[in-house]
């Protein structure tokens, strides 16, 4: 594969199913994925994103393209930094297909959650990643990202869970 390809980036449009059922097979690429559990969405939950993602407006999702072919998604959420008094932007996933991997993708589709934060004056963009993901941290701090700290001595943050 040449990695002259052009590379683009669009905001997928919920209402739309053929974007949708790109998304979701997207989606399911990553969830194949070693970093993303290795095992396969369930028909259930790809059903119910197809029901479920378009009523969600603090969402939204972009697919990259290399030379036309779908390449890599990423899923994000609206939220507000009650600090800077601004919007802001996480990243909830993100994943670019093995065989466009090294081609600049990933940079993209930063870059597309980057410009699309700023169309509602985001003060910044969050995410999470796992500890073990070397070529995701390395891609992210290239990009300009780095641990969260709020101030010298405090600590950086942690992200935790708790299954419902």
């Amino acid at each position: 594969m040449s990695d002259t390809k052009p590379i683009s980036i669009t905001l997928v449009d919920y209402q739309d199913p053929n974007q949708m059922t790109l998304l979701i097979d997207q989606l399911n690429h990553y969830a194949l994925d070693e970093m993303g559990g290795a095992k396969a969405l369930a028909e259930e939950v790809k059903q119910r994103l197809l029901i479920d993602l378009p009523k969600q407006p603090q969402n939204f999702s972009l697919l990259a393209w290399v030379g036309g072919e779908c390449a890599g998604m990423t899923n994000c959420l609206w939220g507000y930094s009650t600090f800077a008094a601004k919007p802001l932007v996480n990243i909830h996933d993100l994943c670019v297909n093995e065989a466009y991997r090294g081609l600049g993708v990933s940079t993209a589709l930063l870059r597309g959650v980057e410009d699309h934060a700023r169309t509602k004056n985001a003060c910044k963009v969050t995410l999470e990643v796992l500890g073990n993901n070397v070529i995701a941290k390395a891609s992210y701090k290239k990009f300009g990202f780095k641990g969260y700290e709020l101030s010298d001595g405090a600590g950086t943050a942690e992200f935790w869970q708790k299954n419902l």
